[in-house]
């Protein structure tokens, strides 16, 4: 650990950071510490998002364009004033959000969201499976509910533009919102927890999978055609709100959340570092669709040192992209686990140096899963089965021997984008719970 030292005032910088030149006069409601976090641009060679001009995000923002949030309102106004243009403002800019701000604010929650001629319980009558059969609800019904959705996406999904910062103070939180980075080129996101997007309106889909499933539209957030984005030192969870406690309509689990990051729709050159991931269902999908098209040598992601504490699939699910995943920690149990790293189509992982605590019920055969991929690169792994110790082992020889066909053992690529020594797979658990998720960053 390194400090910087500006007359009396000292501040640690951790590791995976580097301070930009320049200087701001905010008000004293931030600290020198907060106002140097704001500064910092991603390291070179720090992962995927180091490449080309690299990722600054509002680095050279101007004094004026430094704001501090504590409501909705506010921080629509900090990222350019129109939630519904902010996404293409360009500005370079620092926000900082303290304390709670919910997506929810100004109004009651679902119900000032819905349209007039939805009813849930009406809903589930008209669509019961025994009633309408094995095909996509479809009629007024389902249009009020796709007009309910399209409510709640204009009203709590958050629109971030291109040179923007967006660093959390002591205990700030994005609540029952979606961070939305969509054609946003060089955006950097921080110390944040992250809780429950969750969906006030889930699409039944009866043919998703052999008992159909009900699905939502909503992350906490989402990396969309866009490149140099840097996540970082953020918490993501559900809160008290689990999938695991919805109740269940048609025979299925109501599903009213979606992914915890999703890299998507030829979003590229995206680095995720010391994030934690709690108690999630989906995770992190990485390129939504199997067509092949302008996905291809898109979706290059790096992800090191976060956790991944009690969550149950897509850690990452990965397609097309280069996948760098090393020094991460995977502590995996609960009912419904179902994989961690998924390989998809053209997907090519390069896992190094990763650390798994499983479960009961959990065997290292399960840690892989096909998605149509054909290789990984996999190195360096300690797995620690059933409270056993940790101990070297190959995830794709596990699941090789379990599975047919075999996965191959060469991705094809060799990572160069990396910012310090990689951590013998060992140290990766001590490490990562001292530096990983919200509240580690002197701020």
């Amino acid at each position: 650990m390194t400090a910087v030292v500006v007359g009396v005032a000292l501040v640690a910088v951790l590791p995976g950071t580097a301070v930009a030149a320049g200087k701001d006069n905010d008000s004293d409601r931030l600290s020198w510490g907060a106002r140097s976090l704001g500064r910092q641009v991603l390291p070179p060679n720090d992962g995927w998002a180091a490449a080309g001009p690299g990722t600054t995000g509002g680095s050279a923002a101007a004094p004026e364009q430094i704001h501090v949030v504590d409501s909705r309102a506010e921080l629509i106004d900090a990222l350019g004033g129109d939630n519904a243009t902010n996404r293409t403002n360009a500005t370079p800019k620092i926000i900082y959000v303290k304390g709670t701000v919910n997506g929810f604010e100004g109004i009651s929650g679902c119900a000032d969201l819905a349209d007039p001629e939805y009813d849930f319980d009406e809903f589930l009558a008209t669509y019961d499976p025994e009633v309408w059969g094995r095909v996509n609800p479809s009629g007024p019904l389902e249009d009020a509910r796709r007009r309910s959705v399209t409510n709640q996406t204009q009203y709590t999904q958050i629109n971030v533009g291109p040179n923007t910062t967006i660093v959390g103070l002591r205990g700030a939180r994005l609540e029952n919102l979606t961070l939305m980075v969509d054609s946003a080129n060089n955006v950097i996101v921080r110390n944040i927890v992250f809780d429950d997007a969750y969906d006030c309106f889930p699409a039944w889909s009866p043919n998703d999978g052999e008992a159909g499933n009900w699905n939502s539209q909503y992350d906490l957030m989402s990396v969309r055609r866009s490149e140099n984005v840097w996540v970082d030192h953020n918490t993501f969870t559900d809160g008290d709100n689990p999938d695991s406690a919805q109740p269940s309509y048609f025979g299925r689990p109501l599903q009213v959340h979606d992914g915890a990051l999703d890299i998507t729709h030829t979003a590229s050159l995206v680095t995720v570092s010391y994030n934690r991931f709690d108690g999630r269902d989906k995770v992190m999908l990485i390129g939504s669709s199997n067509t092949v098209g302008p996905d291809v040598g898109r979706l290059n992601v790096t992800l090191h040192h976060n956790v991944f504490d009690g969550s149950l699939q897509r850690l990452p699910r990965i397609r097309f992209g280069q996948i760098d995943i090393y020094n991460n920690h995977y502590k995996l149990s609960g009912d419904g686990f179902q994989y961690a790293v998924g390989v998809g189509v053209q997907g090519a992982p390069y896992l190094e140096n990763n650390a798994f605590h499983l479960g009961a019920g959990i065997a290292t055969a399960d840690l892989l899963y096909d998605w149509g991929g054909t290789v990984l690169t996999e190195k360096g792994s300690w797995v620690a089965e059933h409270r056993r110790p940790l101990r070297p082992a190959s995830l794709l020889d596990a699941y090789n021997a379990a599975n047919d066909p075999d996965l191959g053992s060469d991705a094809g690529w060799t990572p160069t984008l990396r910012h310090g020594p990689v951590l013998p797979a060992a140290l990766v658990p001590l490490y990562t719970t001292l530096t990983a998720g919200a509240g580690k960053l002197p701020v």
